[in-house]
């Protein structure tokens, strides 16, 4: 029996963190044929070489793309999308995978769909039809939406999304987050084995806090950082403030910089390029609330019973938990929102993605189509009718 190839693509540590289970699950079957191919971040020196967790977690990486310049600019973004859709072609030449499984929408993805619609690969693509307001995610995903032949949605709102967009609704499947599945199967550490991991000295509260570029915003993004960092510095010495770092956005690298000249005098205070799955989830465990703009918060904490502070339009438009608290990127609302949330009551928090067995849906589906190249010709299929 030869079994069918399937190209899982990954740049970024949370991508993979979520991709991870469904890895597994395609390594493990014995009709299909696991390809990985890791780029982006995964193979910066500045974001922490993440491809080595992949590796050491038992995964054969086939193809490492290159595309990352040493640039945060939007023409040094632009230039790397190109570079990322010269390499995956040849990538997709060499690897001759059957099928392609894309996962939101980073620029990263972005490429590799572009070369695989031309290579006439179709594409399973996972978290279509959410909304992000705030950021040119957006618009990067409802073009993978549009380049892909399968789609694994989040949510109900989501699937009448992808459908809005003329999909065919016998390819659209609702199958929930891959996020609450990997949390569900992690084991984590306790809090004496992070604080020696670390090493971080948990205080009397702490704050775990993901802030991103907002790439659509007319100002500079680094000023609502600013907002951010004067908010948690008002909270006083008492606080643990755990960061991590932002991806590799326009104005990253001014976000990395701010952090590390603001983590550098306060000692109840530490920055992490990569925490790694293991410590990132144990870390939501013990600290009190989750604090920033990325989709962990709404996507992985609340099934941690645990509180978000979202801040700012980056999120903006997704289904959230009731564990989730808005705020604008200013000073006063962040800290007044951080303060809501230390006293917020989660613990009949539902969570509005799935019931943690994703990763088993997408691998039935894919297994059950018998032709994808069948996939290929798309006919826009009109909201109520054909």
């Amino acid at each position: 029996m030869v079994k069918r190839k399937v190209c899982v693509v990954t740049g970024t540590r949370a991508e993979y963190g979520l991709l991870s289970t469904l890895m597994e699950g395609i390594e493990k079957d014995q009709k299909l044929q696991l390809q990985v191919v890791v780029t982006g971040m995964h193979l910066s020196p500045e974001f922490g070489l993440t491809y080595k967790e992949i590796e050491e977690d038992g995964f054969i990486i086939h193809h490492k793309v290159e595309m990352l310049l040493s640039s945060d600019t939007a023409i040094g973004v632009t230039k790397s999308i190109g570079l990322g859709i010269i390499s995956f072609a040849d990538v997709f030449q060499q690897l001759q995978p059957d099928i392609i499984v894309l996962f939101g929408d980073r620029y990263e993805v972005l490429a590799a769909a572009q070369a695989a619609l031309i290579a006439k690969v179709p594409v399973a693509h996972i978290s279509g039809g959410d909304t992000t307001e705030g950021a040119f995610d957006e618009a990067i995903r409802h073009s993978i939406t549009k380049m892909s032949h399968l789609h694994f949605v989040t949510n109900k709102l989501s699937w009448q999304r992808v459908r809005q967009l003329g999909e065919n609704p016998k390819h659209i499947y609702n199958v929930g987050s891959l996020a609450i599945e990997r949390i569900y199967r992690v084991m984590r550490m306790s809090r004496l084995e992070l604080e020696k991991s670390l090493p971080f000295s948990f205080l009397r509260k702490n704050l775990l806090i993901t802030f991103h570029p907002v790439t659509l915003e007319n100002q500079a993004s680094s000023q609502q950082l600013k907002e951010l960092l004067e908010a948690l510095d008002h909270l006083g010495p008492d606080f643990g403030l755990i960061f991590t770092k932002p991806n590799a956005d326009p104005e990253g690298r001014e976000f990395i910089r701010l952090l590390d000249d603001f983590v550098s005098t306060r000692p109840n205070a530490r920055a992490f390029t990569s925490l790694g799955q293991l410590r990132y989830f144990s870390t939501i465990a013990q600290v009190d609330a989750v604090v920033g703009n990325s989709s962990s918060g709404i996507y992985e904490v609340p099934a941690f019973r645990k509180p978000t502070v979202n801040i700012g339009d980056r999120q903006k438009g997704r289904l959230q938990a009731s564990s989730v608290i808005n705020c604008a990127a200013k000073k006063v609302d962040i800290e007044k929102a951080i303060h809501a949330a230390l006293v917020k009551d989660c613990t009949s928090t539902v969570h509005p993605y799935g019931e943690g067995n994703s990763s088993k849906k997408i691998i039935l589906i894919i297994k059950r189509i018998t032709d994808y190249k069948a996939l290929l010709k798309k006919h826009f299929f009109k909201a109520g009718g054909v």
